[in-house]
């Protein structure tokens, strides 16, 4: 699969230290949408209820929380310390789950709703979702394990009721390594393309999905497996670099 470049990496110490005022630059870095009211209501929703523990905070999250958001279903629940950054263009589905210390960071989002997760999706304790550039698309009844990372370069687009285990990687670009062309931080990323998982997929945990891979409907990705190209549909993969183990088709055969 061919390289291309990605978009210019936004750097967020320059973003943070760059001109413009102080509020300015904090509005765009957290709450994603200009104005007086919106800044005050981030305020209120994240300093009053953000971390307050027990049942009281749990309901002030489920009152104050969707208010701030592009577009939330009903039933969506908030756990304690959720970090949100530019929530106004994220969508929720209902029913979500978004457990204690999870990070929703739209930030880089195309347009509003660059980050969606559908209905009835859990996101367990500690997940990272970050849009850096494009999207990243969630779809419903879905799992997604704890201190799983989805970081989303050249996108990112998760089908229905996938199941992602525990402390996974899932996307990313690549920064470019030309030894004469300075720090390899400053020269820019290239990327393989969007990542793609299909429908009813399982990836066990801490495997490594790298941008531009595609898993297609039904397939199982073993524990620690790398993957950078194709799994076609209902094939068992592993391994570093990830290679077809078997087969969930009936009267498929076993191995390569």
């Amino acid at each position: 699969m061919e390289l291309r470049a990605a978009p210019p990496k936004d750097r967020v110490v320059d973003t943070l230290s760059g001109g413009g005022s102080a509020f300015g630059k904090y509005q765009a870095f957290f709450v994603g949408r200009p104005g007086i009211a919106a800044f005050l209501r981030y305020e209120f929703a994240t300093s009053l209820a953000g971390g307050f523990p027990g049942a009281l905070g749990y309901a002030l999250r489920k009152a104050l929380y969707p208010g701030l958001f592009g577009r939330v279903g009903r039933g969506v629940h908030f756990g304690r310390n959720v970090i949100l950054r530019c929530p106004p263009r994220v969508h929720l589905g209902a029913d979500v789950v978004i457990d204690d210390n999870c990070t929703l960071d739209a930030r880089g989002a195309a347009q509003e709703g660059g980050l969606s997760i559908g209905d009835g999706t859990l996101l367990a304790r500690d997940v990272i979702a970050v849009v850096k550039q494009n999207h990243l698309h969630i779809g419903k009844g879905g799992s997604i394990g704890s201190q799983t990372t989805l970081s989303a370069v050249s996108g990112i687009r998760i089908g229905d009721h996938a199941i992602i285990a525990g402390q996974c990687y899932i996307g990313g670009g690549r920064y470019r390594t030309d030894p004469d062309a300075g720090p390899m931080v400053l020269q820019g990323l290239e990327t393989r393309g969007e990542v793609v998982i299909g429908d009813d997929v399982w990836i066990g945990a801490g495997a490594r999905i790298l941008d531009g891979a595609r898993i297609g409907d039904g397939a199982i990705i073993a524990a620690g497996a790398v993957v950078t190209g194709d799994v076609p549909a209902f094939e068992v993969h592993g391994g570093v670099p990830a290679r077809r183990i078997s087969s969930r088709k009936p009267g498929a055969e076993e191995g390569n």
